[in-house]
């Protein structure tokens, strides 16, 4: 693949053999963001997990201590008796059949998905559509509550979801370019720390197998996984 000149650029600070210390690594991300817009700073985490098995998986939702940099649009599902906490709290879409009738006519012009536990009948229905993108709620991402305005302050506060894919790696957003290295290092911790914690009991050995940092359009930093935090 043949990549522009400030990704060549970029990826001459980088050692591809080295494993770098967490701080060196997020002081090089920074110097790679070189697009015109602020980039995303994201995470790959590979873990010594099977994620086909059930005992084996790893998901939960973390708020950064800096956020994440993005603006969230956030869709409630609820009834009315809650509906006027969802919207002062921040959402910017809160309903119940309405809505439900609307992301099924293919309107998907939202970042976030909460549910009250008694919309979930519903909300079901969406399993298909919302699923595939990762915006169907659940209960251990904190996304389906009773105290929907909670979830909403979360999510616009910079509430993230990290699960595994299918090969087993957690991908997350973790701040922009213009936070710096140390908040960036600082939403780093956090986030490892929550997996460290969600860690199966089933797992035997090494449980952070590598971890990947890049910007956008930047290329991969490899962290020495055996100095990312310690379990």
């Amino acid at each position: 693949m043949k990549h522009g000149k400030k990704y060549v650029d970029s990826a001459k600070l980088i050692d591809r053999a080295a494993l770098y210390e967490v701080k060196d690594a997020f002081d090089i991300a920074v110097q790679t963001g070189k697009a015109k817009f602020d980039e995303t700073v994201e995470v790959h985490v590979r873990l010594g997990v099977d994620s086909r098995h059930a005992d084996q998986q790893v998901r939960g939702a973390i708020v950064l201590p800096h956020g994440t940099g993005k603006t969230v649009r956030v869709l409630v599902f609820c009834k009315p008796d809650k509906a006027d906490a969802a919207t002062q709290a921040g959402a910017e879409f809160v309903g119940a059949e309405d809505m439900v009738a609307k992301v099924q006519g293919g309107w998907m012009d939202f970042d976030v998905v909460i549910a009250s536990p008694d919309m979930m009948g519903l909300v079901g229905r969406l399993g298909k559509l919302l699923g595939p993108r990762g915006l169907m709620p659940n209960p251990k991402a904190g996304t389906v509550t009773p105290d929907v305005a909670k979830a909403v302050t979360e999510a616009k506060a910079g509430k993230i979801e990290y699960r595994l894919d299918k090969t087993s790696i957690i991908h997350c957003p973790i701040g922009k370019v213009s936070f710096g290295a140390e908040k960036l290092q600082e939403n780093f911790d956090a986030l490892l720390g929550a997996i460290m914690k969600a860690k199966p009991a089933a797992i035997k050995g090494q449980y952070i197998r590598s971890c990947v940092v890049a910007t956008t359009m930047g290329p991969g930093i490899k962290i020495n996984p055996s100095k990312v935090i310690s379990a």
